[in-house]
């Protein structure tokens, strides 16, 4: 049986009406469906509105005591009950779920290195069987960027690592597909012309377009997670964004 897995964020979750026809277009395609999100953004402006620094480091957040509360309102409250109520609105049985609910997502906190990342998760294991059980049952399971360590600490995790951990970790039961839905419709060629989207990329394509600095920056890791995914079973890894959701389109990554 298939399963699709979407990974929304950035300016997607922000804009109700951007995101309706997406979750409509995704609901229509044929088999199970999961939906990962993240909330950075967001997370970002209430924290300033509250008065708690936000904290970045080459790119990635720093998770204190009160970061990590404002991480879990706008993540697990906010988003994921907004994506939810969408859902049900247009026809989707959503149940929308952190790592800890079900016990369905076990991480540890970041180990302190060179940089102290706080009250960061990386993931330990996902209980394919549990989320099985909630697909069986006709449920479209709604995952947040929150996890647990199954001792009571709950943990800000990356919600790309989310998604295609999941996808690994659920392509020992069904053929899964990863969407990862960015604000541009794909790979680019060229970062300021967002009709130049690379339609295909394979690993040789890959490490000859960061050679030459057509893919850089932010781009890198959702690339590596793909790659990662596709090596361990997931059929099909898509990089689109929400006119490519919903017309088809973007940059299918893909092993040789």
């Amino acid at each position: 049986m298939n399963l699709h897995i979407l990974k929304v964020g950035g300016k997607v979750i922000d804009d109700l009406a951007l995101l309706q026809p997406i979750l409509e277009a995704f609901l229509q395609k044929e088999g199970q469906k999961i939906i990962v999100h993240g909330g950075g953004k967001k997370a970002s402006e209430l924290s300033e509105k509250l008065g708690i620094p936000v904290q970045m480091i080459n790119g990635r957040r720093i998770t204190d005591a009160a970061a990590l509360e404002v991480a879990t309102m706008v993540y697990a409250g906010l988003f994921n009950k907004q994506i939810v109520a969408l859902l049900q609105s247009i026809g989707g049985n959503a149940l929308g779920l952190s790592g800890a609910d079900g016990n369905v997502i076990l991480a540890h906190q970041r180990p302190v290195k060179e940089i102290d990342y706080g009250f960061v998760g990386d993931l330990d294991e996902i209980n394919a069987e549990a989320i099985h059980r909630l697909l069986s049952a006709e449920f479209t399971p709604v995952f947040c960027a929150i996890t647990h360590n199954g001792q009571g600490q709950l943990l800000n995790t990356n919600a790309d690592t989310i998604a295609s951990s999941l996808a690994t970790a659920m392509s020992a039961l069904y053929e899964v597909k990863l969407y990862l839905c960015l604000d541009k419709n794909g790979v680019l060629s060229n970062a300021e012309d967002d009709d130049s989207v690379i339609p295909r990329i394979n690993a040789e394509d890959y490490a000859r377009y960061k050679e030459e600095g057509v893919v850089y920056a932010g781009m890198l890791p959702k690339l590596d997670n793909a790659f990662d995914a596709l090596a361990k079973g997931v059929k099909e890894v898509i990089i689109c964004g929400p006119e490519s959701v919903v017309r088809g389109g973007g940059t299918v990554i893909y092993a040789d």
